[in-house]
């Protein structure tokens, strides 16, 4: 029987109406695969993912092809954002296996969960070179009933090689300096694509953590190149169908080298971090475009990136809600169709806007005859903005409003705890950076729930779904990612029990997943967690940053705001973390944009910016100053004298709040003006 109708996983449950006997990974699927003698048949995938559906579609929802995987193999289904150390493990034997690797992932093992054979999507019929999926469950059960030495070989061997692959990084020594740094910018300025920005070539997936990164080393160079790359890139996004021109947020990635047509998609890490991109690059003035009212194009797409992740993925717990689907369902009992909600037609526009209006805003969002997607239709760009922006406003609210109106993607629902870190980082920052109290808020809301539903006696889990969690313990990025998100909050409101909470956290993460033989190297799983075939630990920045560079920006941060007693211990970590992620920057560069984002704070020390303020006292004037001048991954908090760590003895100035900015342990005097403050920080 399938057993997904009570997961808390929205995919999982996609798949309980599947006549496959699917079960979710356990210690019994596994015990079952022993007893019936026979491989188990692992399907990892994600709720938002379109050949997962397709797969689904032609195969788990076809009677004779379940009935052959039922009789043949235990079916088991894992949420690979759920179980993000079993994807991590089967993605890298597929990868030795074949070479490449994606969603859906097909792998079979032994009965001990040890691969022998692994691959991706596989069509329901033989297909460019490909075998069917049945052409497959047929031949590995032939393997497995005739040739079990085989498939004992293989096993063997590729488990041995994932636990070669989960070895730590070599610690290069001493501190990363600004050769290192410079050597990273330069190595990723030759990859850049000058054309249409970004980095390579189809698919081009926005480079969010490396954005941030690069930003950081434009304050501490001021390299106008390094700039220019920064704005190129973060432009070209921004004006392209991978960015949604009606609603704001970003699509996982664009199937073209132009940024024109989005895989539909929209992931919350994703947006995530974009907001903290932008949201820095505009606060750092980014000149404002001709006709914009003064608003740069950073801040218009922070402000809609934000709005996108609280009005489309808010939950009503307060938490964030994981994805929007790449398909739309149309019409019932049929599979959805790839960006059905989002895609025009120059009539559908003038059917909503007039002749005149509707022929202007084709032209304006690029929208043409022949179109951009599939079947005439066009997805909506903003390659160059207008002489009259109003205009332009009124007819994009009046096309959202109609788009509202078409059937919609599904969302999945499920709060993760690592991505809503981030969320609560980007919303933090932003809001105080760019005067938004209402994100900062959001920010809180999303912490209070994560504090109360994702951590139990001090540990963190990974998942919830309406408002119940879910069994699946926190990874290293969890706890790494809620600490980082705590910390920003502790800084913007200055309120004490983040910190505190931060601390208990960190703390929890240093004990569980530290490599005792190797300090400064992380596993991604906690000692305690289930035994699987390898335990792993990936050091490579992707399309969410590695637990390892993650929590080193928590580390460092907490190394600034903590008691001096922790403080120092922390920092130690910190500076042995970047040690050894300084093999990924030198080695690798265009895969550690959050290496490269922490490395430059812990360069600038990090700088630190204390503002003391006397009962009653308003320092509104000062912190504005700071958080408008202050390089990325400074630490900034306000208070009253001896109300943290960093406002220990330091008290206000002639009874007006002081603002003290040290650098490492080198502080200046303190200053009581924003001017001085801003020279202040301009000589750092």
């Amino acid at each position: 029987m399938n057993r997904l109708g009570t997961a808390t996983s929205p995919y999982l449950r996609q798949h309980a109406d599947n006549p496959v006997h699917w079960r979710e990974w356990s210690t019994e699927a596994l015990a079952e695969a022993k007893e019936r003698d026979v491989p188990i048949l692992l399907s990892i995938g994600y709720a938002s993912c379109h050949w997962c559906h397709v797969m689904a579609h032609e195969s788990f929802e076809d009677e004779t092809t379940a009935a052959q995987m039922n009789a043949e193999f235990v079916c088991v289904k894992v949420d690979r954002e759920e179980r993000p150390d079993l994807d991590a493990v089967y993605m890298n034997a597929t990868v030795a296996m074949t070479g490449h690797g994606g969603w859906p992932m097909t792998c079979f093992l032994a009965p001990d969960g040890s691969p022998f054979y692994c691959g991706t999507y596989y069509p329901r019929v033989p297909r460019g070179g490909s075998p069917s999926f049945t052409q497959v469950l047929t031949a590995i059960t032939d393997t497995w009933r005739n040739r079990r030495d085989e498939v004992d070989q293989a096993a063997k061997q590729v488990t041995e090689a994932l636990r070669a692959q989960a070895t730590g990084l070599p610690d290069a020594g001493g501190a990363i300096g600004a050769e290192l740094l410079d050597h990273v910018v330069s190595a990723v300025r030759k990859d850049e694509d000058t054309a249409f920005g970004g980095f390579g070539g189809a698919p081009k997936f926005p480079p969010s953590a490396l954005l941030a990164g690069l930003l950081r080393s434009w304050e501490r160079t001021g390299d106008p190149e390094t700039y220019a790359l920064v704005e190129r890139t973060a432009a070209a996004m921004a004006r392209g169908g991978i960015y949604d021109q009606l609603r704001g947020g970003f699509a996982r990635y664009s199937v073209d080298e132009r940024w024109l047509v989005p895989h539909f998609e929209k992931m919350l890490y994703d947006n995530a971090q974009l907001l903290r991109a932008y949201a820095h690059l505009a606060r750092r003035e980014l000149p404002a475009e001709p006709g914009s009212g003064g608003q740069s194009l950073a801040a218009r797409v922070a402000a809609e990136t934000a709005a996108f992740l609280l009005d489309d993925l808010g939950t009503e717990q307060g938490g964030l809600a994981s994805a929007l689907d790449a398909d739309t369902p149309v019409r019932p009992g049929e599979p959805g169709v790839e960006g059905a909600t989002y895609v025009w037609t120059p009539a559908e526009l003038t059917a909503e806007l007039g002749p005149v209006e509707g022929a202007w805003a084709a032209q304006q969002l690029g929208v043409t005859t022949a179109g951009t997607f599939e079947h005439g239709t066009s997805v909506l760009t903003r390659l160059a903005e207008p002489d009259d922006p109003e205009r332009l406003d009124r007819a994009r609210t009046i096309l959202r409003d109609a788009r509202d109106k078409r059937p919609q993607p599904e969302r999945d629902d499920k709060v993760v705890t690592a991505w809503n870190g981030i969320a609560i980082t980007a919303l933090a920052e932003a809001g105080a950076a760019l005067d938004v109290p209402a994100w900062v808020a959001a920010a809180r809301r999303c912490a209070e729930f994560l504090l109360r539903v994702h951590v139990a006696d001090g540990r963190v889990l990974r998942a919830s779904l309406g408002g119940a969690a879910g069994t699946s313990p926190g990874v290293l990025e969890d706890y790494a990612w809620l600490v980082t998100g705590l910390l920003a909050l502790h800084q913007v409101t200055g309120e004490r029990e983040w910190r505190v909470r931060a601390e208990e956290i960190l703390d929890a993460a240093i004990t569980h997943f530290a490599d005792p033989d190797e300090p400064g190297s992380w596993f991604d799983t906690a000692d305690d967690a289930e035994t699987l075939v390898a335990r792993p630990r990936d050091p490579i920045d992707g399309a969410t940053p590695a637990g390892a560079s993650a929590l080193a920006e928590a580390l460092l941060t907490a190394a600034a705001l903590a008691e001096p007693a922790n403080a120092v211990r922390y920092r130690e970590l910190a500076e042995r973390t970047l040690a050894r992620g300084a093999v990924v920057l030198a080695r690798a560069p265009r895969s550690a944009g959050q290496w490269l984002t922490v490395a430059e704070a812990a360069f600038h020390g990090p700088l630190q910016i204390a503002v003391s303020v006397p009962p009653g006292g308003d320092a509104a004037e000062l912190l504005a100053a700071a958080r408008a001048s202050a390089p990325g991954g400074a630490v900034i908090i306000a208070g009253e004298p001896d109300s943290a760590p960093l406002l220990a003895e330091r008290p206000p100035v002639g009874g007006q709040p002081a603002a003290y900015v040290c650098r490492g342990t080198v502080c200046d005097l303190p200053v009581t003006g924003a001017i001085d403050l801003t020279a202040a920080l301009a000589r750092h």
